[in-house]
């Protein structure tokens, strides 16, 4: 009888962080927060098309316990909260900022080679598909 090992390892040393940066709308938040400076809820919300008040709240929580977005409460009458990026979150940038890089000169590449796929062209290996 054999057993499974007790923990699993993930051949991919960036997993964690593609899980933590690249999770579903903490990238749009993070890009905001870090282009945009510091935000209020609602004008968050504006600037992220799509996002639900329910969603972006749990992203917000999620970011902020990752040490991504720092959350200031201001006690006034109303009250104000605002939402803006850590310094950790901005250590991002680059990484950002070579992935607007890469889409600029590959993502075409990408489109057409869906395209292609879509249209059950020869893929460029050689290989066909099969239904």
């Amino acid at each position: 009888m054999t057993t499974a090992p007790d923990t699993l390892v993930d051949p991919c040393p960036i997993t964690p962080v593609i899980d933590l940066v690249f999770g579903r709308w903490s990238t749009q938040v993070l890009w905001v927060l870090t282009h945009d400076g510091r935000l209020r809820f609602t004008e968050l919300q504006q600037r992220i098309p799509g996002l639900t008040p329910k969603v972006l709240t749990q992203r917000l929580r999620q970011l902020e316990r990752d040490g991504l977005v720092a959350r200031t409460y201001h006690a006034e009458i109303p009250p104000r909260v605002e939402y803006e990026a850590t310094a950790l979150a901005r250590t991002l940038t680059p990484v950002f900022s070579s992935i607007v890089t890469w889409s600029g000169e590959h993502l075409g590449e990408v489109l057409a080679a869906r395209a292609a796929y879509d249209a059950g062209a020869i893929r460029p290996s050689g290989s066909t598909r099969h239904p």
